[in-house]
Protein backbone atom coordinates (compact mmCIF):
# COMPACT_ATOMS: atom_id res chain seq x y z
CA UNK A 1 0.00 0.00 0.00
CA UNK A 2 1.35 3.38 -1.03
CA UNK A 3 1.94 5.62 1.99
CA UNK A 4 1.07 8.52 -0.30
CA UNK A 5 -2.45 7.14 -0.85
CA UNK A 6 -2.82 6.28 2.84
CA UNK A 7 -1.92 9.80 3.90
CA UNK A 8 -4.18 11.32 1.26
CA UNK A 9 -7.08 9.10 2.33
CA UNK A 10 -6.61 10.09 5.98
CA UNK A 11 -6.94 13.71 4.92
CA UNK A 12 -10.06 12.92 2.88
CA UNK A 13 -11.71 11.33 5.94
CA UNK A 14 -10.58 14.14 8.25
CA UNK A 15 -11.45 16.85 5.72
CA UNK A 16 -14.91 15.38 5.13
CA UNK A 17 -15.56 15.26 8.88
CA UNK A 18 -14.26 18.71 9.79
CA UNK A 19 -16.86 20.73 7.95
CA UNK A 20 -20.06 22.59 8.58
CA UNK A 21 -20.82 20.43 11.62
CA UNK A 22 -17.82 21.84 13.45
CA UNK A 23 -19.03 25.37 12.83
CA UNK A 24 -22.34 24.52 14.49
CA UNK A 25 -20.83 22.74 17.51
CA UNK A 26 -20.33 25.81 19.78
CA UNK A 27 -23.90 26.92 19.09
CA UNK A 28 -25.40 23.46 19.55
CA UNK A 29 -23.49 22.77 22.78
CA UNK A 30 -23.72 26.30 24.21
CA UNK A 31 -26.03 25.19 27.01
CA UNK A 32 -24.12 21.98 27.84
CA UNK A 33 -20.83 23.24 29.22
CA UNK A 34 -17.37 22.16 28.05
CA UNK A 35 -17.06 18.93 30.06
CA UNK A 36 -20.46 17.56 29.09
CA UNK A 37 -19.95 18.53 25.44
CA UNK A 38 -16.52 16.82 25.37
CA UNK A 39 -17.86 13.59 26.86
CA UNK A 40 -20.72 13.61 24.37
CA UNK A 41 -18.32 14.09 21.45
CA UNK A 42 -16.08 11.25 22.67
CA UNK A 43 -19.10 8.93 22.92
CA UNK A 44 -20.32 9.82 19.42
CA UNK A 45 -16.81 9.39 18.00
CA UNK A 46 -16.56 5.90 19.55
CA UNK A 47 -19.91 5.02 18.01
CA UNK A 48 -18.93 6.26 14.56
CA UNK A 49 -15.49 4.67 14.42
CA UNK A 50 -17.03 1.34 15.48
CA UNK A 51 -19.51 1.41 12.59
CA UNK A 52 -16.76 2.55 10.19
CA UNK A 53 -14.85 -0.61 11.10
CA UNK A 54 -18.05 -2.60 10.52
CA UNK A 55 -18.07 -1.16 7.00
CA UNK A 56 -14.52 -2.41 6.47
CA UNK A 57 -15.61 -5.88 7.62
CA UNK A 58 -18.29 -5.77 4.92
CA UNK A 59 -15.93 -4.45 2.23
CA UNK A 60 -13.37 -7.25 2.71
CA UNK A 61 -15.68 -9.71 0.94
CA UNK A 62 -16.66 -7.34 -1.89
CA UNK A 63 -14.98 -5.93 -4.97
CA UNK A 64 -12.83 -2.81 -4.38
CA UNK A 65 -15.14 -0.68 -6.53
CA UNK A 66 -18.32 -1.69 -4.64
CA UNK A 67 -20.47 1.17 -3.36
CA UNK A 68 -23.09 1.06 -0.63
CA UNK A 69 -25.69 0.59 -3.37
CA UNK A 70 -23.97 -2.63 -4.46
CA UNK A 71 -23.19 -3.91 -0.95
CA UNK A 72 -26.76 -3.41 0.27
CA UNK A 73 -28.15 -5.39 -2.66
CA UNK A 74 -25.69 -8.26 -2.19
CA UNK A 75 -26.33 -8.60 1.55
CA UNK A 76 -29.84 -7.24 2.16
CA UNK A 77 -31.62 -7.79 -1.15
CA UNK A 78 -33.73 -5.37 -3.17
CA UNK A 79 -35.52 -3.84 -0.16
CA UNK A 80 -32.26 -3.22 1.65
CA UNK A 81 -30.81 -1.66 -1.48
CA UNK A 82 -33.79 0.70 -1.80
CA UNK A 83 -33.46 1.81 1.82
CA UNK A 84 -29.71 2.32 1.42
CA UNK A 85 -30.17 4.25 -1.82
CA UNK A 86 -32.83 6.52 -0.35
CA UNK A 87 -30.77 7.23 2.78
CA UNK A 88 -27.62 7.86 0.75
CA UNK A 89 -29.32 10.19 -1.73
CA UNK A 90 -31.23 12.05 0.99
CA UNK A 91 -28.13 12.48 3.15
CA UNK A 92 -25.74 13.48 0.39
CA UNK A 93 -28.14 15.87 -1.29
CA UNK A 94 -29.02 17.44 2.09
CA UNK A 95 -25.35 17.90 2.98
CA UNK A 96 -24.40 19.16 -0.48
CA UNK A 97 -27.31 21.61 -0.36
CA UNK A 98 -26.15 22.85 3.03
CA UNK A 99 -22.52 23.18 1.94
CA UNK A 100 -23.43 24.99 -1.30
CA UNK A 101 -25.72 27.38 0.58
CA UNK A 102 -23.11 28.04 3.29
CA UNK A 103 -20.06 28.07 1.03
CA UNK A 104 -21.77 30.19 -1.61
CA UNK A 105 -22.80 32.78 0.97
CA UNK A 106 -19.26 32.89 2.37
CA UNK A 107 -17.71 33.28 -1.09
CA UNK A 108 -20.21 35.95 -2.06
CA UNK A 109 -19.32 37.87 1.10
CA UNK A 110 -15.61 37.72 0.14
CA UNK A 111 -16.33 38.92 -3.41
CA UNK A 112 -18.43 41.82 -2.11
CA UNK A 113 -16.56 43.03 0.98
CA UNK A 114 -12.98 41.83 0.46
CA UNK A 115 -12.65 42.33 -3.31
CA UNK A 116 -15.15 45.18 -3.67
CA UNK A 117 -17.08 43.51 -6.50
CA UNK A 118 -20.75 44.32 -7.03
CA UNK A 119 -22.21 40.84 -7.60
CA UNK A 120 -25.65 39.35 -7.05
CA UNK A 121 -26.19 36.78 -4.25
CA UNK A 122 -26.25 33.84 -6.68
CA UNK A 123 -22.78 34.49 -8.14
CA UNK A 124 -20.79 33.09 -5.22
CA UNK A 125 -23.04 30.04 -5.01
CA UNK A 126 -22.56 29.18 -8.68
CA UNK A 127 -18.77 29.76 -8.67
CA UNK A 128 -18.34 27.66 -5.53
CA UNK A 129 -20.38 24.79 -6.99
CA UNK A 130 -18.69 24.84 -10.40
CA UNK A 131 -15.22 24.74 -8.81
CA UNK A 132 -16.00 21.75 -6.58
CA UNK A 133 -17.87 19.99 -9.42
CA UNK A 134 -14.88 20.35 -11.74
CA UNK A 135 -12.48 18.87 -9.16
CA UNK A 136 -14.75 15.93 -8.30
CA UNK A 137 -15.58 15.17 -11.94
CA UNK A 138 -11.91 14.70 -12.82
CA UNK A 139 -11.61 11.89 -10.25
CA UNK A 140 -10.57 10.85 -6.74
CA UNK A 141 -6.92 11.67 -7.40
CA UNK A 142 -7.74 15.30 -8.14
CA UNK A 143 -9.87 15.45 -4.98
CA UNK A 144 -6.90 14.05 -3.06
CA UNK A 145 -4.50 16.70 -4.41
CA UNK A 146 -6.85 19.68 -3.98
CA UNK A 147 -7.96 18.42 -0.58
CA UNK A 148 -4.35 18.26 0.63
CA UNK A 149 -3.83 21.90 -0.29
CA UNK A 150 -7.12 23.05 1.26
CA UNK A 151 -6.61 20.87 4.34
CA UNK A 152 -3.14 22.34 4.89
CA UNK A 153 -4.53 25.86 4.61
CA UNK A 154 -7.37 24.90 6.94
CA UNK A 155 -4.92 23.64 9.56
CA UNK A 156 -2.97 26.90 9.32
CA UNK A 157 -6.19 28.92 9.71
CA UNK A 158 -7.19 26.70 12.62
CA UNK A 159 -3.89 27.25 14.46
CA UNK A 160 -4.08 31.01 13.87
CA UNK A 161 -7.67 31.04 15.14
CA UNK A 162 -6.81 28.99 18.24
CA UNK A 163 -3.66 31.06 18.86
CA UNK A 164 -5.82 34.19 18.96
CA UNK A 165 -8.52 32.65 21.16
CA UNK A 166 -6.70 30.39 23.66
CA UNK A 167 -4.96 33.22 25.62
CA UNK A 168 -8.43 34.61 26.41
CA UNK A 169 -9.87 31.37 27.80
CA UNK A 170 -11.36 31.75 31.28
CA UNK A 171 -11.34 28.56 33.35
CA UNK A 172 -14.63 29.50 35.00
CA UNK A 173 -16.41 29.20 31.65
CA UNK A 174 -15.08 25.66 31.14
CA UNK A 175 -16.62 24.30 34.33
CA UNK A 176 -20.14 25.54 33.61
CA UNK A 177 -22.73 22.79 33.94
CA UNK A 178 -25.63 22.14 31.53
CA UNK A 179 -28.38 24.75 31.74
CA UNK A 180 -30.97 22.00 31.31
CA UNK A 181 -30.27 18.26 31.21
CA UNK A 182 -32.79 17.78 28.40
CA UNK A 183 -30.53 19.81 26.11
CA UNK A 184 -28.04 16.92 26.09
CA UNK A 185 -30.61 14.93 24.11
CA UNK A 186 -31.31 17.92 21.89
CA UNK A 187 -27.63 18.29 20.99
CA UNK A 188 -27.28 14.65 19.88
CA UNK A 189 -28.23 15.10 16.18
CA UNK A 190 -25.87 18.05 15.60
CA UNK A 191 -22.91 16.41 17.35
CA UNK A 192 -23.66 13.13 15.54
CA UNK A 193 -23.71 14.83 12.13
CA UNK A 194 -20.36 16.46 12.95
CA UNK A 195 -18.70 13.02 12.86
CA UNK A 196 -20.27 11.84 9.62
CA UNK A 197 -17.71 10.53 7.12
CA UNK A 198 -19.16 7.10 6.26
CA UNK A 199 -20.40 8.15 2.83
CA UNK A 200 -16.78 8.57 1.73
CA UNK A 201 -15.67 5.08 2.88
CA UNK A 202 -16.52 3.28 -0.42
CA UNK A 203 -14.61 5.95 -2.38
CA UNK A 204 -11.56 5.52 -0.12
CA UNK A 205 -11.74 1.71 -0.46
CA UNK A 206 -11.90 2.08 -4.24
CA UNK A 207 -8.90 4.44 -4.11
CA UNK A 208 -6.57 2.38 -1.90
CA UNK A 209 -7.91 -1.16 -2.45
CA UNK A 210 -9.17 -3.73 0.06
CA UNK A 211 -6.20 -3.54 2.42
CA UNK A 212 -7.83 -3.91 5.84
CA UNK A 213 -4.73 -2.99 7.85
CA UNK A 214 -4.23 0.26 5.94
CA UNK A 215 -7.94 1.03 5.89
CA UNK A 216 -8.22 0.59 9.68
CA UNK A 217 -5.36 3.05 10.11
CA UNK A 218 -7.05 5.49 7.73
CA UNK A 219 -10.37 5.30 9.59
CA UNK A 220 -8.88 5.53 13.09
CA UNK A 221 -6.47 8.39 12.39
CA UNK A 222 -8.76 10.16 9.94
CA UNK A 223 -11.60 10.30 12.50
CA UNK A 224 -9.38 10.92 15.57
CA UNK A 225 -7.97 14.13 14.07
CA UNK A 226 -11.42 15.78 13.97
CA UNK A 227 -12.13 14.68 17.56
CA UNK A 228 -8.94 16.41 18.75
CA UNK A 229 -9.72 19.51 16.67
CA UNK A 230 -13.28 19.62 18.01
CA UNK A 231 -12.11 19.46 21.62
CA UNK A 232 -9.64 22.33 21.04
CA UNK A 233 -12.33 24.31 19.22
CA UNK A 234 -14.83 23.77 22.03
CA UNK A 235 -12.25 24.79 24.64
CA UNK A 236 -11.48 27.98 22.72
CA UNK A 237 -15.04 28.99 21.95
CA UNK A 238 -16.66 27.95 25.25
CA UNK A 239 -13.69 29.21 27.24
CA UNK A 240 -13.80 32.71 25.75
CA UNK A 241 -17.57 33.21 25.74
CA UNK A 242 -19.86 32.44 28.65
CA UNK A 243 -23.01 30.37 28.18
CA UNK A 244 -25.35 33.37 27.89
CA UNK A 245 -23.25 34.90 25.09
CA UNK A 246 -23.08 31.58 23.24
CA UNK A 247 -26.80 30.97 23.59
CA UNK A 248 -27.49 34.47 22.25
CA UNK A 249 -25.34 33.75 19.15
CA UNK A 250 -27.92 31.87 17.12
CA UNK A 251 -26.03 31.99 13.80
CA UNK A 252 -22.43 31.52 12.67
CA UNK A 253 -22.22 35.19 11.67
CA UNK A 254 -23.46 36.32 15.08
CA UNK A 255 -20.98 33.96 16.78
CA UNK A 256 -18.04 35.34 14.78
CA UNK A 257 -19.18 38.91 15.43
CA UNK A 258 -19.48 38.29 19.18
CA UNK A 259 -15.99 36.80 19.35
CA UNK A 260 -14.49 39.66 17.35
CA UNK A 261 -16.18 42.42 19.34
CA UNK A 262 -15.44 40.82 22.72
CA UNK A 263 -11.73 40.46 21.96
CA UNK A 264 -11.61 43.75 20.03
CA UNK A 265 -9.52 42.05 17.36
CA UNK A 266 -10.60 42.01 13.68
CA UNK A 267 -8.11 39.18 13.02
CA UNK A 268 -10.41 36.87 14.99
CA UNK A 269 -13.25 37.53 12.59
CA UNK A 270 -11.03 37.01 9.54
CA UNK A 271 -9.38 33.81 10.83
CA UNK A 272 -12.70 32.22 11.81
CA UNK A 273 -14.24 33.27 8.49
CA UNK A 274 -11.34 31.83 6.45
CA UNK A 275 -11.44 28.62 8.47
CA UNK A 276 -15.21 28.39 7.86
CA UNK A 277 -14.63 28.74 4.10
CA UNK A 278 -12.00 26.00 4.03
CA UNK A 279 -14.00 23.71 6.31
CA UNK A 280 -17.01 23.96 4.00
CA UNK A 281 -14.87 23.37 0.90
CA UNK A 282 -13.07 20.26 2.18
CA UNK A 283 -16.24 18.77 3.59
CA UNK A 284 -18.12 19.47 0.36
CA UNK A 285 -15.31 17.78 -1.61
CA UNK A 286 -15.54 14.57 0.42
CA UNK A 287 -19.34 14.41 0.47
CA UNK A 288 -19.81 15.24 -3.22
CA UNK A 289 -17.14 12.66 -4.15
CA UNK A 290 -19.14 9.99 -2.32
CA UNK A 291 -22.37 11.13 -4.02
CA UNK A 292 -20.67 11.24 -7.44
CA UNK A 293 -19.39 7.65 -7.14
CA UNK A 294 -22.74 6.46 -5.78
CA UNK A 295 -24.72 8.01 -8.65
CA UNK A 296 -22.23 6.71 -11.21
CA UNK A 297 -22.67 3.18 -9.85
CA UNK A 298 -26.47 3.48 -9.54
CA UNK A 299 -27.01 4.87 -13.05
CA UNK A 300 -24.30 2.63 -14.56
CA UNK A 301 -22.52 5.58 -16.16
CA UNK A 302 -19.25 4.91 -17.96
CA UNK A 303 -15.94 6.46 -16.90
CA UNK A 304 -15.57 8.38 -20.18
CA UNK A 305 -15.95 12.16 -20.48
CA UNK A 306 -19.61 11.98 -21.49
CA UNK A 307 -20.48 9.59 -18.67
CA UNK A 308 -18.71 11.68 -16.01
CA UNK A 309 -20.38 14.87 -17.25
CA UNK A 310 -23.79 13.19 -17.01
CA UNK A 311 -22.98 12.02 -13.48
CA UNK A 312 -21.79 15.51 -12.52
CA UNK A 313 -25.06 17.08 -13.67
CA UNK A 314 -27.14 14.66 -11.59
CA UNK A 315 -24.79 15.14 -8.63
CA UNK A 316 -24.58 18.94 -8.47
CA UNK A 317 -27.62 20.48 -10.18
CA UNK A 318 -30.29 19.45 -7.60
CA UNK A 319 -28.43 20.79 -4.51
CA UNK A 320 -27.42 23.90 -6.48
CA UNK A 321 -31.07 24.60 -7.27
CA UNK A 322 -31.95 24.18 -3.58
CA UNK A 323 -29.23 26.65 -2.57
CA UNK A 324 -30.25 29.18 -5.21
CA UNK A 325 -33.97 29.13 -4.36
CA UNK A 326 -33.61 28.54 -0.60
CA UNK A 327 -30.30 30.21 0.38
CA UNK A 328 -31.21 30.36 4.07
CA UNK A 329 -31.63 26.59 4.24
CA UNK A 330 -28.13 25.83 5.61
CA UNK A 331 -29.18 24.82 9.13
CA UNK A 332 -32.44 23.22 7.95
CA UNK A 333 -30.61 20.90 5.55
CA UNK A 334 -28.08 19.88 8.22
CA UNK A 335 -30.87 19.07 10.69
CA UNK A 336 -32.65 16.67 8.36
CA UNK A 337 -29.34 15.06 7.40
CA UNK A 338 -29.02 13.54 10.89
CA UNK A 339 -31.89 11.10 10.34
CA UNK A 340 -30.48 9.84 7.03
CA UNK A 341 -27.00 9.61 8.55
CA UNK A 342 -28.31 7.31 11.30
CA UNK A 343 -29.64 4.94 8.64
CA UNK A 344 -26.47 5.14 6.58
CA UNK A 345 -23.81 5.11 9.31
CA UNK A 346 -25.48 2.99 12.03
CA UNK A 347 -28.40 0.86 10.91
CA UNK A 348 -27.07 -0.31 7.53
CA UNK A 349 -23.56 -1.32 8.71
CA UNK A 350 -25.13 -3.35 11.53
CA UNK A 351 -27.65 -5.01 9.20
CA UNK A 352 -25.03 -5.83 6.55
CA UNK A 353 -22.57 -7.24 9.09
CA UNK A 354 -25.27 -9.45 10.63
CA UNK A 355 -26.16 -10.78 7.16
CA UNK A 356 -22.53 -11.29 6.18
CA UNK A 357 -21.56 -13.09 9.38
CA UNK A 358 -24.25 -15.67 8.69
CA UNK A 359 -22.56 -16.65 5.42
CA UNK A 360 -18.86 -16.11 6.23
CA UNK A 361 -17.39 -17.99 9.16
CA UNK A 362 -14.64 -16.23 11.05
CA UNK A 363 -11.13 -17.41 10.14
CA UNK A 364 -7.60 -16.24 10.84
CA UNK A 365 -7.64 -14.36 7.53
CA UNK A 366 -11.11 -12.92 8.05
CA UNK A 367 -11.35 -9.51 9.76
CA UNK A 368 -14.17 -9.20 12.29
CA UNK A 369 -14.86 -6.24 14.57
CA UNK A 370 -14.99 -7.05 18.26
CA UNK A 371 -18.02 -6.50 20.48
CA UNK A 372 -20.33 -9.24 19.34
CA UNK A 373 -24.12 -8.99 19.39
CA UNK A 374 -24.20 -6.69 22.43
CA UNK A 375 -22.26 -3.97 20.58
CA UNK A 376 -24.56 -4.25 17.57
CA UNK A 377 -27.63 -3.82 19.80
CA UNK A 378 -25.99 -0.80 21.46
CA UNK A 379 -25.38 0.85 18.09
CA UNK A 380 -28.99 0.26 17.07
CA UNK A 381 -30.28 1.72 20.33
CA UNK A 382 -28.08 4.79 19.94
CA UNK A 383 -29.43 5.32 16.44
CA UNK A 384 -33.03 5.16 17.64
CA UNK A 385 -32.21 7.70 20.36
CA UNK A 386 -30.69 10.16 17.86
CA UNK A 387 -33.67 9.88 15.50
CA UNK A 388 -36.06 10.35 18.44
CA UNK A 389 -34.14 13.47 19.52
CA UNK A 390 -34.44 14.99 16.03
CA UNK A 391 -38.14 14.14 15.70
CA UNK A 392 -38.93 15.48 19.17
CA UNK A 393 -37.21 18.77 18.31
CA UNK A 394 -39.13 19.02 15.05
CA UNK A 395 -42.39 18.40 16.96
CA UNK A 396 -41.46 21.00 19.58
CA UNK A 397 -41.47 18.58 22.54
CA UNK A 398 -37.84 19.32 23.46
CA UNK A 399 -35.91 22.59 22.94
CA UNK A 400 -33.99 22.99 19.70
CA UNK A 401 -30.27 23.79 19.69
CA UNK A 402 -27.89 25.29 17.18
Amino acid sequence: MSMNKTFGSILIIAGTTIGAGMLALPLASASLGFTTATLLMAAIWSLMIYTALLMLEVHQHAAPHATLHTLAYQLLGRKGQMIASFAMIFLFYALCSAYIAGGGAQLNDKLTHWMGLNVNPQTGTIIFTVFIAAVVSVGTHSVDIINRVLFTLKVIALFVMLWLLIPHIQSQHLIDMPVHKGLIISALPVVFTSFGFHGSIPSVVRYVGVDIKSLRKIMLIGSAVPLLVYILWQAASQGVLNQSDLIASTTLGAFISTLSSMLNNPLVSKSVSIFADLALATSFLGVSLGLFDFISDTLKRTNCLKGRLQTALVTFVPPLCFALFYPQGFITALGYAAIALVILALFLPVAMVVAQRKTHQKTAQCYQVRGGTAALYTVTGAGLLIIAAQLLQMAGFIPAVG
